[in-house]
This record gives structure tokens, sequence and C-alpha cells, in this order.
């Protein structure tokens, strides 16, 4: 699939698979859509074909994470299971049925000189992009690439080495099935971590890189990359339960938020209520908690709620626990006085990641989606939809919590850019 690897060679690796990615990029970006669906209807049914072959590959890679000592939520984020592989098949089937954006001409207008101007979607070129643990990763990088005419060099963690290259495989040999290049998708097969540093330095083949993973490796490739970065460092994402909200929703959301995965970006770490419904719904979500042994890490008001109630665990929370992503069965929670203290508490701490409010006040609501600074804001809604395939972008391929090109989850617009095109019949400028 790549160069041999030599690991005292990485760089010359590194520029070959640059050099491939920028050749095929020119082939991604006038491929037809139909070609593009081909492949990723093929993928899709490559990846149901091979389920089973992919598990035991999968297990190698989740024994080696265990022996060396990785923690259970990493572990969770290694495998590689029947339900994670068709979720990544209908993400596949879902861009293909998507109308292909790139081509598309908006906002023509007619100036006074006649000319007509307007602007094109355009692939990005090549995107790199480095991530840890989740091996389903590769599968949604390489879609978005495939319906989004880009090429890209993939450099997954050591630790799902033998899952990266396996999925790898699948998506070059769906590639070829639609006559496009192989090379359009490329997986860095060393676990060299040099390797890395060429990848975010190359500017000559790379576009844009996109770091996943721990908040050490984010930082170290938006300090070191000499291309541009869509990243986000942490996601400390927020529930507020507002004095209106319905009791038996609150406790819902509340409940699936934090507890139905403990692992992703998007799970809910720090939950605030108003204090007119913390005597109601403190107790009840407890319970619940207590039940799946999520620790609670409480304000004083909290506490003074809470102390009532059995087999609680409950620790004071400390200034740092509010701006702590867990990814653990932790959750810190305070009493706040309203949605106004809610929102200045939100933006204060937050990772501007995804939040959400519970509530049955329209007029809260809509203050909180117009001040509230994330990159995704919910009514009603556990943060654990904030997901580029919950909100029908195919797949995403990260969240982005910047503010500049993509905000929020990054799917198929996230890795295009627009062009201005002119129309004339021969207007010169006087």
């Amino acid at each position: 699939m790549n160069a041999p690897d030599k690991p005292l060679d990485i760089a010359a690796i590194m520029a070959h698979m640059g050099a491939g990615a920028r050749r095929a990029s020119a082939v991604m970006a006038k491929a037809s859509a139909a070609q593009k669906n081909k492949a990723l209807l093929h993928l899709a049914a490559l990846l149901r074909r091979h389920t089973p072959d992919l598990q035991p590959v999968n297990a190698l890679d989740i024994d080696r994470a265990r022996a060396a000592g990785l923690s259970a939520q990493m572990v969770d984020r290694l495998k590689l299971d029947a339900q994670t592989l068709e979720t990544c098949a209908q993400g596949c089937e879902q861009l293909a049925a998507m109308a292909d954006v790139i081509g598309e001409i908006t906002g023509m207008t007619q100036r006074p000189s006649g000319i007509r101007v307007g602007q094109m979607r355009v692939p990005i070129g090549v995107f790199g992009m480095v991530y840890e643990s989740r091996p389903n990763v590769t599968i949604e990088a390489a879609s978005l690439a495939i319906k989004s005419g880009n090429a890209c060099v993939l450099r997954g963690g050591s630790e799902a080495i033998q899952s990266n290259l396996a999925l790898a495989a699948l998506v070059q040999q769906a590639l070829v099935a639609a006559n496009l290049p192989a090379d359009a998708v490329q997986l860095v097969a060393t676990t060299d971590r040099t390797a890395v540093g060429h990848l975010i330095t190359m500017p000559e083949f790379v576009d844009v890189i996109i770091p996943r993973g721990g908040k050490g490796l984010i930082e170290r490739i938006s300090a070191e990359a000499k291309v541009p970065v869509i990243k986000h460092l942490d996601g400390n994402c927020h529930t507020f339960i507002d004095d209106s909200a319905d009791l038996e929703m609150a406790v819902r959301l509340a409940d699936n938020a934090k507890t139905q995965k403990y692992s992703p970006c998007n799970a809910t770490e720090s939950l605030l209520v108003a204090r007119a419904a913390a005597p109601f719904f403190l107790p009840a979500i407890a319970k619940v908690y207590a039940d799946k042994h999520v620790e609670m890490r409480v304000c004083a008001d909290s506490k003074r709620l809470l102390d009532a109630v059995d087999g609680l665990q409950l620790t004071d929370a400390v200034e740092a626990d509010w701006s702590q992503e867990y990814l653990a069965p932790i959750v810190s929670v305070k009493v706040v006085a309203d949605v106004h203290e809610a929102i200045a508490h939100i933006n204060h701490y937050s990772s501007h990641h995804t939040d959400c409010i519970v509530t049955n006040n329209h007029s809260h609501a809509q203050l909180f989606l117009r001040e509230v600074d994330s990159a995704s804001v919910m009514v009603n809604a556990s943060t654990r939809f904030a997901d580029g395939f919950e909100f029908g972008l195919g797949a995403e391929i990260g969240i982005s919590t910047d503010k500049l090109h993509a905000r929020g989850p990054v799917g198929v617009l996230g890795l295009t850019s627009l062009k201005y095109v002119v129309l004339g019949q021969g207007e010169i400028r006087v």
C-alpha cells in the first residue's frame, strides 16, 4: 500500500506518500458523483462482508492494549465490533445518498458592470489526519475524503495499527473498484512517531491537518504544524436543568448524556441545575447515578440537598472540576440561580464543544441558543447527539471548536472550500 517502511528513512516515506496523495487529489477533484458513490457503496459492502475477518485482527490490538496497561476507556475505544462496523457501513451509504456538493455554484448575482459573480464549492485538496484509539475513524475519514473529492493521508495510533491496516486495505479496494486512485486514501504503516512530525510539516503536499485524540496530541500538533489545523482540545460538555424543565425528561436526558458511553467527547461532564428545580431533580438523578456507580463531585448547595440520600458517591467539587473532561463515570454538579448564571458559567468553563438546556420555557431556550458560545447548542436533547452521523452528515472527521472555516462536527462541507467564479460576455472594466 505504501513505500517500504524503513525506520531510518521516514522522511522519504512520508514525502513519497505526500506526493502520491497530491497526484490522487487532482483525480478525485474531477471524479464524477457516480464514481465516488460507487466507491462508498462498495466499501459498505466490503465492511459487512469482512466483519468476521476483522474481529480477530481487532482482537490483536485489544490484547496488546490490555497487556500494555491502557485504561478501560482507551480499550473500549479500540473495539471494532459488528455494531461499530455496521454503523460505518451505514455512514458510507448515507454519504452516497447525499447530493454531491462539489462544483455547486451558489450566490450568483448580476453586477452593474454586466458580469455575474458567484461561488463554487471545491475540495480542499489533501488533508492529513492524526488520530488515536478508534479504528472506525479510518473509515469515517476515508469515506468523507471520497465524497468530498479529496485525498488523505491517515496516521492512526500504534495501539490500533492492525485494525487500521486491515480497514485501509478495504478502502483502497473500493477505490480501485470505482476506477479511482488507491493513493487517494493512504495509511501510514509505521508506528514511528517521527512520521507525524513530517506529515504536519509538508505544506507542499498537505493542505490541512486534523488531529483527533487526547489533549496532549492536539496541543503538540497545533504548536508544530506548518499547515492549518482543524481541532478541538477538550469535550467539557454541560447539561443545564432549567427551573421549568419536565422532571422525567430531565432525568432521562441527564442519565443518557452522562452514562450512555463515558469515553466520547460529547458525553456530559458537568450538570448545572437551576435552584428552583434542584430539590426535585437532584435526588432523582442521584439515585440513577448511584445505581450506575457514577461519582458526583458536588457544590455545597448540591451536597446539602443530597446528604439525606443513601448510597451516593459524593465528593466536594474543587475549582478544577468545573472545566474537567473526565471521560469516566464522574460528573460535576452545581446549583445555579437561573438560566443567566448557567450561561455565564458555561461560557467561562466550557470547552465550547456541546451544551444543552432542558426546559419548557421557549424564551429560556432561545436565550440559551443565542448566548452559549459553543459549536453545538441543544434544547431538550442528549449531548451524545453531537456527532456527524447523528446530524445526518454521513460521518464526521472530528469535532471543531474553532470558529474559522469549520465548527462542530466536520463532514463533507467542512472538507471543502469556496472559490469565486465570474461569468461575463466580454465586459471590460472602465
